[in-house]
C-alpha cells in the first residue's frame, strides 16, 4: 500500500496558483478564509469531474434521474431531518491563545495544537453548522431560512414528484450536483474542507428487502469509478464504519478514502439510510411518501442507499493522484497524468512560429476541434516550454503546426505521458483524437 507524500500538498497548492487552477478568494483584500475561486483551468477540471460523475450515474443508467433542488429552504425541512437539533460539532476555545477547535478532531483533548498549552480549554459547547439567513425584507423569525448543508433533502422531499412524473418505480435513483454550505469550525487542507462546497449525491430508493444487496452494489460501483478515472487502487480504500461511528438511522456506512498527504481521508460516503428520511418527512409534512406497487398490490416506504461525494475534494484527489515529477533530458518535468475525461483541455494546438502563414491555419484547426472538445491555443515562447505548460495542466495531446505543414498538410501530435510523436494528415486529426478521447 502507498505511503503519504507530505510535500505533495505544497506542490499542488503552488501548481494550482501558478497555472490558474485554484485562487484564494478575495485575495486582493487579504483573502477570505476557507473560500476559493476556480481559475480558467480549474473551472474546466471541476466541471469535468462533475460531468464524469453525471455520465456514470445518470446518463449511462435507466434507473436514475436527476433534479436540481433549491439551495434556500424553510426550517421545517431541517427540523424534520434532524439538522436543527443534531447537526452540531463540539466547540472549545483555548483560554491562552484564543484559538477555536473541534474537540472531536483534537489528537489530545487537553492540549491546544495552536499554542501547545495544556488544560486551558473551555467547556465544549455545541455549534450548529448550518448557515442561517432571512428570506424577504423583514428580518424576523417568520422569515428565517437556511442555506442547505447537504443536497440530500431536496431529493427526499421531491420523491413523490419524481415518481409521479418519471413513470418509473423502485429501484430508482434521484441524482443531484449542487452547492452546500456548512459553517465549519476548523476548515482547512486547501479545498478539502471549506464552508462552501459542491456535492455529487445519489439517493437510490429500493424495496426494503433489497436494501442490503444494493448497498453492497453501490460500495463496489463507487470505488471502481475512481479507479476507472485514473486513481491507482493503492491510493484508495473502502472503509466500513464501526458501530460507534454510525448515524442512528444508518444500517451500514462505508467511506471511499484517498491517501492524502496528511493520511487517509474521506472522498465519498455510501450509506444505507433505511426509511428514516422519508418517514420523517411524512410525519412532519402530513404527506404520503410511499410507493404503491400495482404488480404486488403492496404499499411500502422505500429504503435509501446514498452514495455522496464531494466534487471539490474529488477534484483535489485527482490532482494529487495525477501529479508526477520526472527527469527528462536532465530537467525536471512536472506532468499531470489525468484521465482524459478529467483533463481540462483535451488538446493544444501550437504553431511553431508566430508568422501568419502558420498561425492562420493553426487557428483554423483549433476552430474545427473546438466543436468537439476544449482546445487550447498557444503561440508564445519556445515549443519545449509550451509542451511543459500543457504537461502541467494535464493536456493529453499537443498538436504542432510547423513549416512542413504548409507543404505536406500534416501536423505532429505529441502524447503527454509517453512523449511519443506521430505525424498525421490534418484532415485526419479530429477522427484520430476521437478514437482516443472516447
Amino acid at each position: 500500500m502507498s505511503e503519504p507524500v507530505p510535500d505533495l500538498f505544497d506542490k499542488i497548492v503552488n501548481l494550482s496558483k501558478r497555472r490558474g487552477i485554484v485562487f484564494p478568494s478575495a485575495e486582493i483584500y487579504g483573502g477570505f478564509r476557507s473560500a476559493y475561486d476556480y481559475g480558467p483551468v480549474g473551472v474546466l477540471m471541476l466541471r469535468n469531474v462533475k460531468e464524469a460523475w453525471w455520465r456514470s450515474m445518470v446518463q449511462l443508467r435507466s434507473d436514475v434521474v436527476g433534479i436540481d433542488a433549491s439551495i434556500l429552504s424553510p426550517p421545517a425541512i431541517w427540523e424534520a431531518s434532524g439538522h436543527l437539533a443534531n447537526f452540531t460539532d463540539p466547540l472549545v476555545d483555548c483560554r491562552h491563545c484564543g484559538a477555536r477547535h473541534r474537540q472531536d478532531k483534537l489528537d489530545d483533548p487537553d492540549t491546544c495544537p495552536t499554542c501547545g498549552t495544556t488544560g486551558q480549554f473551555t467547556e465544549p459547547r455545541h455549534f450548529n453548522l448550518m448557515f442561517k439567513t432571512h428570506a424577504g425584507p423583514v428580518e424576523d423569525e417568520g422569515a428565517v431560512a437556511y442555506l442547505r448543508p447537504e443536497t440530500a433533502q431536496g431529493m427526499f422531499i421531491n420523491f413523490a414528484n419524481v415518481i409521479n412524473t418519471s413513470r418509473k418505480k423502485p429501484p430508482l435513483g434521484i441524482a443531484q450536483i449542487g452547492k452546500s454550505f456548512r459553517n465549519e469550525i476548523t476548515p482547512g487542507n486547501f479545498v478539502f474542507r471549506t464552508r462552501e462546497f459542491e456535492q455529487m449525491e445519489l439517493e437510490f430508493f429500493v424495496p426494503p428487502d433489497e436494501a442490503e444487496q444494493w448497498y453492497d452494489y453501490w460500495c463496489k460501483e463507487r470505488f471502481q469509478w475512481y479507479v476507472e478515472h485514473g486513481i491507482d487502487e493503492s491510493q484508495l480504500r473502502l472503509r466500513p464504519h464501526d458501530d460507534d461511528e454510525l448515524s442512528h438511522y444508518s444500517a451500514a456506512t462505508s467511506d471511499v478514502e484517498f491517501l492524502f498527504p496528511w493520511g487517509w481521508d474521506e472522498l465519498e460516503g455510501i450509506a444505507n439510510r433505511g426509511s428514516f428520511d422519508l418517514e420523517q418527512h411524512m410525519a412532519h409534512s402530513g404527506q404520503k411518501l410511499e410507493y404503491y406497487d400495482q404488480a404486488t398490490n403492496e404499499r411500502y416506504v422505500p429504503h435509501v442507499i446514498e452514495p455522496a461525494a464531494g466534487a471539490t475534494r474529488t477534484m483535489m484527489a485527482f490532482l494529487m493522484a495525477a501529479y508526477h515529477d520526472e527527469i527528462v533530458n536532465d530537467e525536471t518535468r512536472t506532468v499531470l497524468r489525468l484521465h482524459h475525461r478529467i483533463a481540462p483541455f483535451k488538446a493544444a494546438v501550437l504553431p511553431l512560429s508566430k508568422k501568419p502563414e502558420l498561425t492562420g491555419p493553426a487557428r483554423e484547426l483549433v476552430t474545427e476541434l473546438q466543436a468537439h472538445w476544449m482546445v487550447e491555443y498557444d503561440e508564445t515562447q519556445a515549443i519545449g516550454r509550451r509542451y511543459r505548460r500543457q504537461d502541467e495542466i494535464g493536456t493529453p495531446f499537443c498538436i504542432t503546426y510547423d513549416f512542413d505543414s504548409l507543404e505536406d498538410k500534416a501536423v505532429t501530435i505529441r502524447e503527454r505521458d509517453s512523449m511519443d510523436q506521430v505525424r498525421l494528415p490534418i484532415a485526419e486529426v479530429a477522427a484520430w483524437l476521437a478514437e482516443r478521447l472516447v
